[in-house]
Protein backbone atom coordinates (compact mmCIF):
# COMPACT_ATOMS: atom_id res chain seq x y z
CA UNK A 1 0.00 0.00 0.00
CA UNK A 2 1.60 3.65 -0.62
CA UNK A 3 1.44 5.64 1.72
CA UNK A 4 1.61 8.87 0.04
CA UNK A 5 1.61 10.34 -3.78
CA UNK A 6 4.16 11.65 -5.33
CA UNK A 7 2.03 14.61 -6.91
CA UNK A 8 -0.63 16.54 -5.14
CA UNK A 9 -4.26 15.65 -5.21
CA UNK A 10 -7.22 18.06 -6.52
CA UNK A 11 -9.35 19.74 -3.91
CA UNK A 12 -12.10 17.18 -3.06
CA UNK A 13 -15.23 17.15 -4.17
CA UNK A 14 -18.00 15.64 -1.62
CA UNK A 15 -21.49 16.88 -3.13
CA UNK A 16 -24.14 14.00 -3.03
CA UNK A 17 -24.33 13.40 -5.37
CA UNK A 18 -21.26 14.26 -7.59
CA UNK A 19 -22.25 16.58 -10.31
CA UNK A 20 -18.71 16.86 -11.74
CA UNK A 21 -18.79 15.29 -15.52
CA UNK A 22 -20.13 17.27 -18.38
CA UNK A 23 -20.02 16.65 -21.72
CA UNK A 24 -21.57 16.06 -25.44
CA UNK A 25 -23.01 13.32 -28.21
CA UNK A 26 -20.40 13.34 -30.68
CA UNK A 27 -21.07 12.97 -33.86
CA UNK A 28 -18.97 9.78 -34.31
CA UNK A 29 -21.28 7.92 -31.25
CA UNK A 30 -24.30 8.44 -33.51
CA UNK A 31 -25.98 5.28 -35.54
CA UNK A 32 -27.99 4.61 -38.40
CA UNK A 33 -31.02 4.82 -35.73
CA UNK A 34 -29.71 8.34 -35.63
CA UNK A 35 -29.11 8.47 -32.09
CA UNK A 36 -26.42 7.27 -29.34
CA UNK A 37 -25.06 4.08 -30.42
CA UNK A 38 -24.99 1.47 -27.30
CA UNK A 39 -21.05 1.15 -26.99
CA UNK A 40 -20.40 5.00 -26.60
CA UNK A 41 -22.84 4.99 -23.43
CA UNK A 42 -20.33 3.24 -21.77
CA UNK A 43 -17.57 5.66 -23.04
CA UNK A 44 -19.58 8.16 -21.75
CA UNK A 45 -19.71 6.62 -18.26
CA UNK A 46 -16.47 5.39 -18.24
CA UNK A 47 -15.23 9.37 -18.41
CA UNK A 48 -17.72 9.81 -15.74
CA UNK A 49 -15.67 7.14 -13.53
CA UNK A 50 -12.88 8.89 -14.81
CA UNK A 51 -13.80 11.89 -13.50
CA UNK A 52 -14.62 9.98 -10.08
CA UNK A 53 -10.93 8.87 -10.07
CA UNK A 54 -9.73 12.07 -10.72
CA UNK A 55 -11.60 13.79 -7.41
CA UNK A 56 -9.80 11.00 -5.65
CA UNK A 57 -6.21 11.72 -6.60
CA UNK A 58 -6.07 8.40 -9.26
CA UNK A 59 -5.48 10.65 -12.17
CA UNK A 60 -3.19 10.35 -15.53
CA UNK A 61 -0.51 10.87 -13.40
CA UNK A 62 -1.44 7.47 -11.15
CA UNK A 63 -0.63 5.44 -14.24
CA UNK A 64 1.98 7.19 -15.95
CA UNK A 65 4.28 7.19 -12.86
CA UNK A 66 3.32 3.36 -12.89
CA UNK A 67 1.62 3.53 -9.21
CA UNK A 68 -1.54 2.13 -10.30
CA UNK A 69 -4.32 1.91 -12.19
CA UNK A 70 -8.09 0.57 -12.05
CA UNK A 71 -9.89 -1.96 -13.50
CA UNK A 72 -13.98 -1.71 -14.25
CA UNK A 73 -14.97 -5.32 -12.52
CA UNK A 74 -18.40 -5.16 -13.86
CA UNK A 75 -20.86 -2.50 -15.08
CA UNK A 76 -24.47 -2.64 -15.65
CA UNK A 77 -26.03 0.27 -18.45
CA UNK A 78 -30.06 0.89 -18.40
CA UNK A 79 -31.15 2.83 -21.59
CA UNK A 80 -33.95 5.32 -20.50
CA UNK A 81 -34.40 7.93 -23.58
CA UNK A 82 -32.45 8.57 -26.54
CA UNK A 83 -29.61 11.00 -26.81
CA UNK A 84 -29.10 12.39 -30.28
CA UNK A 85 -26.02 14.27 -31.75
CA UNK A 86 -24.94 17.24 -29.89
CA UNK A 87 -26.67 16.78 -26.91
CA UNK A 88 -25.07 17.99 -23.60
CA UNK A 89 -24.79 15.72 -21.33
CA UNK A 90 -24.50 15.80 -17.46
CA UNK A 91 -23.74 13.11 -15.30
CA UNK A 92 -24.07 12.60 -11.33
CA UNK A 93 -22.08 9.46 -9.47
CA UNK A 94 -23.08 8.44 -6.57
CA UNK A 95 -20.90 6.05 -4.24
CA UNK A 96 -22.71 3.18 -3.41
CA UNK A 97 -19.99 1.02 -1.64
CA UNK A 98 -16.42 1.36 -0.90
CA UNK A 99 -13.71 -1.10 0.79
CA UNK A 100 -9.65 -1.57 0.85
CA UNK A 101 -9.53 -2.09 -2.91
CA UNK A 102 -12.81 -0.84 -4.58
CA UNK A 103 -15.69 1.28 -5.44
CA UNK A 104 -19.48 0.60 -6.24
CA UNK A 105 -20.12 3.21 -7.88
CA UNK A 106 -23.83 4.38 -9.66
CA UNK A 107 -23.89 7.13 -12.75
CA UNK A 108 -26.96 8.34 -13.96
CA UNK A 109 -27.27 10.51 -17.70
CA UNK A 110 -29.03 13.52 -17.95
CA UNK A 111 -29.64 15.85 -20.82
CA UNK A 112 -28.65 19.03 -19.81
CA UNK A 113 -30.97 21.39 -21.11
CA UNK A 114 -33.90 19.65 -21.18
CA UNK A 115 -33.28 17.60 -17.70
CA UNK A 116 -34.32 14.00 -18.72
CA UNK A 117 -33.01 10.67 -17.22
CA UNK A 118 -31.33 9.53 -20.13
CA UNK A 119 -29.27 6.05 -19.14
CA UNK A 120 -27.84 4.99 -15.63
CA UNK A 121 -24.33 2.87 -15.37
CA UNK A 122 -23.39 0.90 -12.05
CA UNK A 123 -20.30 -0.25 -12.11
CA UNK A 124 -17.54 -1.77 -9.38
CA UNK A 125 -14.14 -0.73 -9.91
CA UNK A 126 -10.86 -2.18 -8.69
CA UNK A 127 -7.68 -0.52 -8.17
CA UNK A 128 -4.64 -2.32 -9.32
CA UNK A 129 -1.05 -2.65 -8.40
CA UNK A 130 0.87 -0.88 -11.66
CA UNK A 131 3.71 -3.91 -11.55
CA UNK A 132 1.68 -7.02 -10.60
CA UNK A 133 -1.28 -5.96 -12.19
CA UNK A 134 -2.96 -7.47 -9.08
CA UNK A 135 -4.83 -5.75 -6.82
CA UNK A 136 -3.69 -3.84 -3.96
CA UNK A 137 -4.89 -1.73 -1.58
CA UNK A 138 -5.91 2.10 -2.20
CA UNK A 139 -3.39 4.40 -1.30
CA UNK A 140 -3.67 6.11 2.14
CA UNK A 141 -4.58 9.39 0.74
CA UNK A 142 -7.28 7.75 -1.53
CA UNK A 143 -8.37 5.69 1.03
CA UNK A 144 -8.63 8.80 3.18
CA UNK A 145 -10.67 10.67 0.61
CA UNK A 146 -12.85 7.50 -0.24
CA UNK A 147 -13.69 7.81 3.29
CA UNK A 148 -14.41 11.43 3.19
CA UNK A 149 -16.95 11.00 0.25
CA UNK A 150 -18.84 8.42 2.19
CA UNK A 151 -19.23 10.30 5.03
CA UNK A 152 -21.27 12.40 2.42
CA UNK A 153 -23.14 9.64 0.54
CA UNK A 154 -24.15 6.93 2.86
CA UNK A 155 -27.17 8.26 3.62
CA UNK A 156 -28.54 9.20 0.38
CA UNK A 157 -31.24 6.67 -0.70
CA UNK A 158 -30.26 4.32 -3.08
CA UNK A 159 -30.85 4.84 -6.79
CA UNK A 160 -34.05 2.60 -7.87
CA UNK A 161 -31.88 1.23 -10.15
CA UNK A 162 -29.35 0.05 -8.28
CA UNK A 163 -28.75 -3.74 -8.42
CA UNK A 164 -31.25 -4.62 -10.91
CA UNK A 165 -30.97 -8.53 -12.04
CA UNK A 166 -31.61 -9.07 -16.03
CA UNK A 167 -34.23 -11.18 -17.35
CA UNK A 168 -37.33 -12.08 -19.02
CA UNK A 169 -40.53 -11.47 -16.76
CA UNK A 170 -42.74 -14.80 -16.44
CA UNK A 171 -46.14 -14.77 -18.19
Amino acid sequence: MLDSLPYALPELVTRAPLDTHRSTVLPGWVDWNGHMNVAFYVTAFDQASGAFMRNMGLGRRYVDDKLGMTFVLETHVTYDREMREGAPMRFTTQLLARDDKKVHLFHEMYHAEQGYLAATNETIVMNIDYASRRSAPWPVPVAARLEELWRTHKDLPRPAKAGRVMGLGKK
